[in-house]
């Protein structure tokens, strides 16, 4: 629950508190107001970025307030300095730690098995994180993943429990974060450890390969990129790449894998299945073994039947979507963002913190948008809050950057008619869009 130890007495009379508990705080329909009250925005992982602020251009103080959760560990500043050596003009470092850690855990994976076969490299990522000798700086794991030792990695954002049996993570890091004049107010972040460690996987590997003298035959390891650098996700690509970047320079630092240095070839997912379709396609082409990606969720779900029938390895830094831990990838496809089956919670906690009366939840049209969306909801539920104080609000958004803006106009008009006090918006940048039809439409957006 995302509560720091000051706010936790005052929390205990507020719905938030009891969350975890299982407890209702129903409230007394006699008091809800008959007119339209004033309005609390809350945001989720793909909207709480200094980026998202720019997106409102001359309008940024709309957000002043505006609260949400986002898997996220408190970082080491030299982890920072770091990122900001290779991409000085970082603002923002979202999945910048998972983004970091799914590359090295794919190089640690391939050294280990002595290959650059995706089949053998997705066999050793799981007990790479499980179960061996604990290292957590990547030359420090590759000198004992070459003398073929166990190892345990703990990264940057892996760094209480490893991967479960599925091949994600078995803990995860939240952290409550508020918009203030025109950006995010670090001061008011909040952290709170989430899952279960006991999760883990305790499945052993095959049997890791020690590294004799010379180059392995199979190496290079290629590594292929399907982040979001356009598309409605594109706010989040500068930490994603800093993240993969920061972590390539270290590994090929470090001696690389197998003998040589790991290749990197770019590509864009463009928040679009049909642009991630053809970057998997090239990646496919160009022997690409390990694809990092995709960004967003539904994007991975509509790539991976490509990635699985060509055999490579899908491994995604930010896909939060907790369909994906079931989905059918031949023991393929990866993550190191936790599912939202956690962060529905936290983020149910953090809006009832503030006792609203009647809830919107609006969420793009999408598995990461409507399963967000269904995981608040639920835990709104169980925490006491009838279904007639909740409202669910869909919307598809822009098919690609030249098709026309999100209209949002009726959905603010309806949710000013049904007398919300509180709206989430799930979505990415196009979800800017949501928030200004509100504005526009005269709902009053608490500050």
């Amino acid at each position: 629950m995302l509560v720091s130890p000051g706010s936790r007495v005052a929390a205990l009379a507020a719905c938030g508190a009891l969350l975890l508990a299982g407890a209702g705080c129903g409230a007394d329909k006699s008091e809800e107001a008959t007119t339209t009250p004033q309005v609390r925005l809350y945001g989720s992982d793909g909207n709480m970025t200094n980026a998202y602020a720019a997106e409102f251009k001359e309008r940024a103080d709309l957000l002043d307030g505006m609260k949400g959760t986002t898997p996220l560990t408190p970082l080491p500043e030299a982890f920072k300095n770091r990122l900001r050596a290779v991409d000085p003009k970082l603002t923002d470092y979202l999945y910048s730690a998972e983004s970091y850690d799914a590359v090295v855990i794919s190089a640690l994976a391939a050294q280990l098995a002595g290959s650059t076969d995706p089949a053998a490299i997705a066999k050793q990522i799981v007990g790479v994180t499980n179960n061996g000798e604990r290292c957590e700086k990547p030359a420090e794991c590759l000198r004992l993943a070459r003398n073929g030792r166990d190892i345990e990695y703990r990264g940057v954002s892996l760094n209480r429990a490893g991967f479960t049996d599925a091949g994600e993570p078995a803990t995860a890091s939240y952290a409550t974060l508020t918009f203030g004049e025109e950006k995010l107010d670090d001061g008011k972040t909040e952290f709170v450890g989430a899952g279960d460690e006991s999760a883990a996987s305790t499945k052993n590997p095959p049997r890791s390969h020690r590294q004799g003298g010379g180059k392995v035959p199979s190496a290079p390891l290629v590594l292929g990129g399907l982040l979001p650098r356009t598309g409605d996700l594109a706010i989040a690509y500068p930490p994603l790449a800093a993240g993969a970047a920061l972590a390539l320079k270290e590994i090929n630092a470090a001696g690389g894998v197998l003998g040589e240095d790991v290749r990197w070839v770019d590509g864009d997912d463009g928040t679009n299945p049909a642009v991630a379709k053809e970057t998997v396609e090239k990646h496919i082409a160009d022997g690409v073994h390990v694809i990092i990606g995709a960004g967003a969720s539904g994007i991975s779900r509509a790539v991976l039947p490509d990635v699985v029938a060509a055999g490579l390895v899908l491994f995604s830094p930010s896909n939060t979507d907790a369909g994906l831990t079931s989905v059918e990838d031949k023991g393929l496809y990866f993550r190191t963002a936790p599912p939202d089956s956690l962060q529905g919670r936290a983020l149910a906690d953090v809006i009832l913190r503030d006792g609203p009366h009647r809830i919107a939840l609006v969420a793009r049209k999408d598995s990461y948008g409507e399963g967000l969306q269904e995981n608040v909801r639920a835990e709104l539920e169980r925490a006491g809050i009838d279904g007639d104080r909740v409202k669910l609000l869909t919307y598809e958004p822009p098919a690609d950057a030249k098709a026309p803006p999100l209209d949002f106009t009726a959905g603010a008009r309806e949710i000013k008619e049904y007398g919300a006090d509180a709206v989430l918006v799930i979505g990415f940048g196009e979800s800017a869009q949501v928030i200004r039809a509100l504005a526009d439409s005269g709902v009053q957006i608490r500050h």
